[in-house]
């Protein structure tokens, strides 16, 4: 079977099958889950349901072959599952169920984990196993673990599951139980996820915090307001009277513990609708929700490793290249984080290197501007315009870098401005498995910047640029991106195996003997494109356009970001099953009865 993220083009061979996605939520896991599937030659429609009559109405206009639910916080209604085959994939081993599975393998510290697809019955999370997958549980948070290893043996079980359909099995092949902890778990509930700041070591409050992370959060008190906590973080060396917030960091607050102390980067506010009750940076929310944080800035000290304190963004040099990583939360880029930033690659390019590597995170490179803070501003439009411009200044000096040679190395998710930002290097390598969304226009048919019409067609030409960036809003995998040219290479699906291979990638291209030459080649190539069309037209362009969207009558921008912050997006139905009505349907597929 093809790693993830490197499905080869569709066997001609193999039955193609009109599948149908009913999701919770349309995210990092489903969307692989896609790409994995129509790489592979299958039709893939999409529906993001919330009840049982949402999901026999997207049945019911789509009539699929298959039906595959990679993300359902609801049960599969018996109407749809008597008479259509359907697959669930559930994050935990064969035997678990229930639907807080990863949180509870991050709070009673399980070492081994798994994802299992089965066909639903009239048992919630139950039912005939298809495929299975374990995987050693890694010392991280729920999402990071969902990012990485569950989505990756998700892929893997749901590929191996749909391929038997397609081949005409009917019936799964017995799946063994390989783990003692599958076993029938209730919902995790914030009694269980308190924390007690007077008698939890701060290991236990990062777990706890952990196991809650992107949803729902720990619930927690700070100056008698309930917030949600997110983004936990170690300190080694800050002392204070136990739940106490004793420093600040980049938007970040610091809680002392009963043993030292932990960072925590966002909060949201409980209960309500409105710019407070949006999940924020730690200082921002504590200030929309009217709590002063009357403790001092203080700065990460110098060569303090991002294991004993937190920081955004980190720099090391090896061997002539220069590591810049910067993990800012959910990939999201706000106008302080691209100044910062900026000034973090203006430093790395003053150094004695040769190459400069932008690391991103390890679960997201970029994901563009930061809609969610824009949102929470006094005057959106406006902060708006500040992102836009700020993220495009970094993106200029990427690009006009004539001392170096860059390479993007995309260990995490890249979308909207962030696959712009990473196509400004000079080489582009990606781990498989990662996720690529180089759109703009759903966020309300907003245009963009970050020079993406300079950089798009530099790669890809002007008719690939046009119909990839005009099509509906669909990922990309990896594979495809290195087929077409987005990619430079793709490198293995694991965290380790991608760091090595992107070293080894860096020193070749650091070569004494090889750099001079490379890095003459980009100076020529880049005082070409100058001469063909100045820079600043392409800024100016895309400046003009952007502007409009912020500022113009037409509210479309707006209006999809206050519903993308809010999480208000209504029900969607994408895209429609197109059926090939030159073959017959398959015996074995589609309806049971």
């Amino acid at each position: 079977m093809p790693a993830e993220g490197l499905s080869a083009p569709a066997d001609e061979d193999r039955p193609a099958l009109a599948v149908l996605f009913l999701v919770s939520a349309h995210g990092g896991l489903s969307q692989a889950a896609e790409v994995a599937l129509t790489d592979l030659g299958h039709q893939v429609a999409v529906s993001v349901v919330d009840s049982a009559d949402s999901m026999i109405a997207a049945v019911r206009a789509q009539d699929p072959d298959l039906i595959v639910s990679p993300m359902l916080t609801a049960k599969i209604p018996e109407q749809v599952w008597s008479r259509y085959r359907c697959l669930v994939v559930h994050p935990g081993p064969v035997g678990d169920r229930g639907p807080s599975s990863i949180d509870w393998a991050i709070e009673d510290n399980v070492p081994i984990w798994g994802v299992t697809v089965f066909e639903p019955n009239d048992e919630f999370d139950a039912g005939p196993v298809w495929a299975a997958r374990t995987f050693t549980r890694r010392s991280t948070t729920k999402t990071g673990l969902y990012r990485h290893e569950v989505r990756r043996a998700a892929v893997e079980a749901m590929v191996e599951a749909v391929s038997r359909i397609a081949e005409g099995h009917t019936e799964p092949r017995l799946v063994p139980r390989v783990s003692a902890h599958g076993r029938p778990r209730p919902v995790m509930r914030q009694e269980s996820r308190q924390i007690d700041w007077s008698a939890d070591p701060a290991a236990v409050v990062l777990r706890k915090i952990g196991a809650a992370e992107g949803r729902p959060g720990v619930l927690d008190g700070i100056g008698g307001t309930q917030f949600y906590l997110f983004g936990g973080h170690p300190e080694r060396g800050l002392r204070g009277r136990p739940g106490a917030i004793i420093a600040q960091r980049d938007g970040a607050v610091c809680r002392a513990t009963v043993d030292g102390a932990v960072w925590i980067t966002h909060l949201r506010q409980r209960g309500g609708v409105g710019r407070r009750f949006l999940k924020l940076p730690a200082a921002t929310a504590l200030a929309q929700a009217g709590i002063p944080v009357d403790v001092p800035h203080v700065p990460a000290p110098a060569g303090t490793p991002a294991t004993d304190t937190y920081r955004d963004i980190t720099y090391r040099e090896a061997d002539g290249v220069g590591y810049l990583h910067f993990d800012f939360y959910n990939g999201a880029m706000s106008s302080d984080q691209c100044t910062r930033l900026r000034d973090a690659y203006r430093y790395a390019r003053s150094r004695p290197t040769r190459v400069i590597a932008l690391m991103g995170g390890p679960d997201f490179f970029s994901t563009g501007i930061h809609l969610t803070v824009i949102e929470s501003a006094e005057e959106p439009g406006a902060e708006s315009w500040r992102n836009l411009n700020a993220i495009t200044d970094l993106v200029h000096d990427v690009i006009t870098t004539d001392t170096h040679l860059v390479v993007s190395a995309l260990c995490g998710d890249a979308a909207a401005g962030g696959v712009a930002l990473a196509l400004a290097a000079d080489r582009v390598v990606a781990r498989a498995g990662v996720l690529i969304n180089p759109y703009y226009q759903h966020m309300g048919g907003l245009y963009g910047s970050e020079y993406w019409t300079y950089l798009f067609p530099r790669r890809l030409g002007t008719a690939a640029t046009a119909r990839l960036t005009s099509e509906p809003f669909t990922p990309i995998s990896t594979g495809h991106a290195a087929r077409i040219g987005l990619l430079d290479e793709v490198y293995g699906p694991t965290l380790d195996s991608f760091t090595a291979s992107l070293r080894a990638d860096a020193l070749r291209l650091a070569d004494p003997s090889r750099f001079p030459y490379l890095l003459a080649a980009k100076r020529a190539r880049r005082q070409r494109d100058q001469q063909l069309k100045p820079l600043a037209h392409y800024r100016d362009h895309e400046m003009a356009r952007s502007h409009q969207c912020f500022f113009g009558p037409d509210q479309r921008y707006h209006h999809a970001r206050r519903e993308f912050a809010y999480k208000q997006s209504p029900p969607r139905h994408r895209p429609e099953i197109r059926r090939d009505h030159s073959s017959e349907r398959s015996p074995h597929l589609g309806r049971h009865a």
